[in-house]
C-alpha cells in the first residue's frame, strides 16, 4: 500500500472536521456479491483493448474527484482509494467525522455495503455518496447514508463545512496512470500529469451521464489561457514530466482558452503535451496545425454511429480524412462508437463496426448503448417502460448486457456482438501499440517536412523523433507475438521505417528489443496461468490540516 503526504495550499485557521473520502472496495473485475468481472478497473483494458491480450494498454487511474474534494476544504482529510474490504473496516474504526464515498452506478452493491459497515463500526458518522452513482433515483432510500451529492461537489462541501463556496478550486498535482504496462513492458519515466480544467459538457448527448450529471453545462475550473497555462507550469515544475492527460469531456470546446495557452507556450518555449478528449466538429475548427503546435498527442473522439440520424455534434464531419490527417501528423486518435443504439439491426450495426475499424484509428472504445441514470436516453426508456427491471445494477457497466429492451437485440445477441466488434478491430487493425507506433512514424515523416516553418514545428518533429526512438525496443516483441501475419509484416515495415528516421540500431537498440520480448514473453505466461485481472493497490493519501485539533 502506498502512504503519502499530498501538497495542498496555505490557508489560515483550523477546522475541526476529520474526514475520510474513499474509492469502493475491491477486487474489481470479479464476480462476486458486489460485482461483475466485466466491470474491470482499467479504462482501456475494460473498454478500449480488451480483445488484444498481451497487448491490451494496462493503466490504472486514481479516483480523481477525491483528491479534488480533499484539496480545496479546510479539514483534516484521508483519502484511501482501491481499498480492500478490510482495509476499509480497519479505517473506518480511527472515527472521522464524515466519510464520503465515490461510486458509478455498477458500483452501487459496493458503496452500500460501505455504508452498512459505517453504520455498524462508526455510528454517528456523517455519510456521503458522491460520483456518477449519486445519480441513481431513490437512492437515500436504497443505501443508508445522510446525504447524497450529484454533480460537482467541491462547493457543496465547503458549504456544508460552513466554508466560503466560491473560492478559487485549487488544482492538486496528480499522477494520470499509476501502472503502466504495454506487453508487459513496465514504461519508464515520469507518468503524464492529470490536468481538469472543468466538468461537464454542453453538447448534451442524450446518453451521456457526464454530461446530464452537471446539468448540461460546463463549469470551469480554469478560465482562461493564462491560468491554464501557469496551472501547467507549476505541476510540471512539481512533477519533472511536460505531458498532461487533460480530463476535460470536449477540451476544444473553450477555443479561445486554448488558443491563448498555446500563444503563451510558443512565446516562452514551454512545448508541453496533451491527451484530449474533443468532439469532431471542434478538432476541426481548431485545426490540425494547431493541434500539433499545441502538441496533442492523441485525441479521443466520439464517433457513436454512422447509420441513422447523425448527431449534430458529427454532422458534415468526413471521418476518414480527419483520421488519415490526424495520424499523418503524428496524433493518436482513440474513436469511440456505440453498439446496440435503438435504430441498429444486425445490417446496419454490421456497417457502423466495418466503418469505424476501417477508420483505421489508433483505438476504438466500443461501447453497449446504456441508459444511466439521470441522462434523457434514461429517462425516455423509463417513460416507455423499456428499462429491465430484472437487471441488477451490477450489470449496468455497458461492456454486456443491454439494460433496456431492444426490438432487434437479446441480451445474449448484444453481448456476442461486442466481443465481435473488439475482435474485429484487434485482427483487421492489430494491436493498439503497434498503431500508435505508426502514428509516431507517420508524424515525424511529415513534421520533417515542416520544421523549418517555425520554432513550434521544429520542436514537434525532434519530440516525434524521440517517441519513434522510445518505442523502437517494442517493435520486436510486437512482431513476434503479432496477432496475424498481416501485423507482423506491418511490424516489419515499421522497422524500416524506424531506421530511415533513426538510423540502424545501435548495440543499445537491440538489447532493449530483446529486453522487451523477454517480458512479453513472461507477461504471455502470467496471463495464462494466472488471468488477466491486476488489481489496483490501495492508495492512502492524507492532506492534513494546518493547527487543526485533530477532532471533535
Amino acid at each position: 500500500m502506498q502512504h503519502t503526504e499530498a501538497r495542498r495550499p496555505s490557508r489560515k485557521g483550523s477546522s475541526p472536521y476529520r474526514i475520510l473520502l474513499c474509492g469502493v472496495f475491491g477486487p474489481y473485475g470479479v464476480d462476486d456479491a458486489f460485482g461483475r468481472k466485466e466491470n474491470v478497473m482499467e479504462l482501456f483494458h475494460n473498454q478500449v483493448t480488451k480483445a488484444q491480450g498481451l497487448a491490451s494498454l494496462r493503466l490504472h487511474h486514481r479516483t480523481f474527484g477525491l483528491y479534488f474534494l480533499a484539496a480545496n476544504v479546510e479539514a483534516d482529510v484521508t483519502i484511501l482509494d482501491f481499498p480492500s474490504l478490510r482495509r476499509f473496516r480497519r479505517e473506518i474504526k480511527r472515527r472521522y467525522d464524515i466519510v464520503g464515498i465515490s461510486f458509478i452506478t455498477p458500483n452501487f452493491a459496493k458503496a452500500r455495503e460501505m455504508c452498512r459497515l459505517i453504520r455498524r463500526e462508526a455510528p454517528g458518522t456523517t455519510i456521503v455518496l458522491g460520483g456518477h452513482g449519486a445519480a441513481i433515483e431513490g437512492l437515500v432510500g436504497l443505501v443508508d447514508c445522510d446525504h447524497v451529492v450529484p454533480g460537482e461537489g467541491i462547493r457543496w462541501l465547503r458549504s456544508y463545512l460552513g466554508q466560503d463556496p466560491d473560492a478559487p478550486v485549487f488544482h492538486p498535482t496528480l499522477p494520470s496512470n499509476e501502472y503502466r504496462r504495454i506487453l508487459g513492458v513496465p514504461l519508464g519515466g515520469p507518468t503524464a500529469s492529470l490536468l481538469a480544467p472543468g466538468v461537464g459538457c454542453p453538447n448534451a448527448c442524450r446518453f451521456c451521464c457526464t454530461s446530464h450529471f452537471f446539468g448540461k453545462e460546463y463549469v470551469p475550473f480554469v478560465q482562461t489561457g493564462r491560468e491554464l497555462f501557469d496551472l501547467a507550469c507549476r505541476i510540471s515544475k512539481e512533477t519533472g514530466s511536460d505531458a498532461f492527460f487533460v480530463m476535460d469531456e470536449n477540451f476544444l470546446k473553450q477555443q479561445q482558452r486554448a488558443l491563448d495557452m498555446l500563444r503563451l507556450m510558443e512565446r516562452h518555449e514551454r512545448w508541453f503535451r496533451f491527451h484530449i478528449f474533443s468532439s469532431a466538429d471542434t478538432v476541426t475548427q481548431f485545426g490540425i496545425r494547431n493541434l500539433v503546435r499545441l502538441g496533442v498527442t492523441l485525441v479521443w473522439i466520439g464517433v457513436e454511429s454512422r447509420s441513422g440520424s447523425p448527431f449534430e455534434k458529427n454532422a458534415g464531419i468526413d471521418f476518414p480524412a480527419l483520421v488519415r490527417s490526424l495520424r499523418d501528423h503524428g496524433i493518436g486518435v482513440l474513436t469511440s462508437g456505440i453498439l446496440c443504439l435503438e435504430h441498429h439491426t444486425p445490417w446496419n450495426m454490421q456497417q457502423d463496426i466495418d466503418f469505424l475499424v476501417h477508420l483505421e484509428p489508433d483505438l476504438i472504445q466500443f461501447m453497449l448503448f446504456t441508459a444511466l441514470p439521470v441522462t434523457g436516453l434514461y429517462l425516455d426508456l423509463k417513460e416507455a417502460g423499456l428499462l429491465r427491471q430484472d437487471l441488477p445494477l451490477e450489470e449496468w457497466h455497458g461492456q454486456k448486457h443491454l439494460n433496456f429492451h431492444h426490438p432487434h437485440f437479446s441480451p445474449k445477441q448484444a453481448a456476442q456482438w461486442l466481443e465481435y466488434a473488439f475482435e474485429v478491430d484487434y485482427r483487421t487493425n492489430g494491436s493498439s501499440i503497434g498503431r500508435l507506433v505508426e502514428t509516431a512514424i507517420r508524424g515525424a515523416r511529415t513534421l520533417r517536412e515542416l520544421a523549418g516553418e517555425d520554432k513550434a514545428f521544429a520542436v514537434r518533429s525532434k519530440q516525434l523523433l524521440d517517441q519513434v526512438r522510445e518505442y523502437r525496443p517494442l517493435l520486436p516483441a510486437i512482431k513476434r507475438f503479432a496477432v496475424n501475419d498481416r501485423e507482423r509484416q506491418r511490424m516489419r515495415e515499421l522497422e524500416r521505417a524506424a531506421e530511415e528516421l533513426l538510423g540502424p540500431q545501435s548495440g543499445k537498440d537491440i538489447g532493449l528489443g530483446l529486453l522487451a520480448t523477454a517480458f512479453a514473453a513472461a507477461w504471455s505466461c502470467r496471463l495464462r496461468l494466472l488471468g488477466d485481472r491486476i488489481q489496483p493497490r490501495t492508495l492512502l493519501t492524507r492532506y492534513p490540516e494546518a493547527g487543526s485539533s485533530g477532532g471533535r
